[in-house]
C-alpha cells in the first residue's frame, strides 16, 4: 500500500487489493469502459503485450474491480488486465462489483498508478490538478490524502505552467522533471522552447541547464544589491504561487498595487481560472 495515506482513503485502497470473500462475476468486455478519472494516458506497449500473451495462455488470474454505471460498468482497478484481455480476444473477464463515489474513483485511480509508479511526471501533475479542482482541495489537503509531501505536489503542479510542447517532451521522457523545473526559472519565456531543444540536442544534465538559465537571466550585481521586497508581499506571493502552480508577483505603486499571475498558454490560463473559481465558491 502507498505509504502515509490518510486513514480513509488508505483503508479503501487496501480493501481494493482483497477480493477473496466477494462474489466474482464474469462480465462481458463490451459492457465495461475505462475509469473516466484514469490519469495514465500511455500504457507501455511491451508490458501490455507480455500480459496479453500470459492471459492467452493462463487466463485472467486476478479479477478486476468495477462499479456499475448507467451503460454498464466502469473500471476501478485493473485497466491493464482489461486491455490485455481485449487484445487476447476474450469476450468475458472475471470482475468484482463495488459501490464507489466519484471522489473515491478519482482517488483510487491516482493511488493505483502511484503505487505502481506508472505515471509520467506530467500525468501525475494533471491528476493532482484534476483532484484539486474537482474535489475542491488545497495542495495541503491533497498531500495528506495521498501521503505525499506538499513540496512534491507543488513541484509537479508547477510543471503545468510550461508550454504544451515542453510538457509533451517531459511526458515522452526526452526531458526530466528536473529539466522542467529548471526551465521554469527562465525569465525570458519566449526562449523556453529554444532552451529545451538545446538540452535535448546537447544531452545536457539538469545542473548544466540550471547554469544556462542563470546565464540567460543575467543576474547582475546590481540586481543582487537591489532593495529587498516587502516581506508581507513576499509571503503572500509564496501562498499564491503554491495555489496556482505558477509565477505570481505582488507590486505596489504610490497609490495602488497589482497582482501579476503568469500563464504559458490558453490551457494554462483555463487551469488558473478554474482554481480561482474554486476559491470563489469556498
Amino acid at each position: 500500500m502507498v505509504k502515509g495515506l490518510g486513514k480513509g482513503v488508505g483503508a479503501l485502497f487496501k480493501n481494493m487489493s482483497s477480493v477473496e470473500d466477494e462474489q466474482v462475476q464474469q462480465l462481458l468486455l463490451k459492457d465495461i469502459r475505462p475509469n473516466p478519472y484514469q490519469p495514465r494516458k500511455v500504457f507501455k506497449q511491451e508490458a501490455l503485450e507480455e500480459l496479453t500473451n500470459s492471459i492467452r495462455e493462463h487466463g485472467v488470474l486476478q479479477p478486476i474491480i468495477v462499479r456499475k454505471s448507467i451503460k454498464g460498468f466502469e473500471i476501478v482497478v485493473g485497466e491493464r488486465r482489461f486491455r490485455a484481455s481485449m487484445g487476447a480476444g476474450l469476450d468475458h473477464i472475471p470482475a468484482v462489483v463495488r459501490e464507489l463515489s466519484d471522489k473515491e474513483m478519482m482517488e483510487l485511480a491516482v493511488l493505483e498508478n502511484l503505487q505502481r509508479e506508472d505515471l509520467t511526471p506530467m500525468e501525475e501533475a494533471r491528476s493532482y490538478e484534476v483532484m484539486m479542482v474537482k474535489l475542491n482541495m488545497t495542495q495541503d489537503q491533497l498531500a495528506k490524502t495521498l501521503g505525499k509531501s506538499r513540496p512534491h505536489i507543488a513541484n509537479h503542479i508547477r510543471l503545468l505552467g510550461l508550454p504544451e510542447e515542453i510538457q509533451d517532451k517531459i511526458a515522452a521522457g526526452e526531458l526530466s522533471m528536473g529539466h522542467g523545473r529548471a526551465l521554469l526559472g527562465l525569465k525570458k519565456k519566449a526562449s523556453l522552447q529554444e532552451m529545451a531543444d538545446r538540452v535535448i540536442k546537447e544531452k545536457l544534465n539538469v545542473r548544466q541547464l540550471e547554469k544556462l538559465v542563470q546565464e540567460a537571466n543575467n543576474v547582475s550585481r546590481e540586481t543582487k544589491k537591489a532593495s529587498k521586497p516587502n516581506p508581507f508581499y513576499r509571503e503572500h506571493e509564496g501562498v499564491l504561487r503554491e495555489r496556482f502552480g505558477t509565477g505570481v508577483a505582488i507590486k505596489k505603486g504610490k497609490t495602488k498595487g497589482k497582482i501579476e499571475i503568469e500563464f504559458m498558454s490558453d490551457d494554462d490560463l483555463d487551469r488558473i481560472l478554474s482554481l480561482i473559481n474554486v476559491n470563489q465558491h469556498d
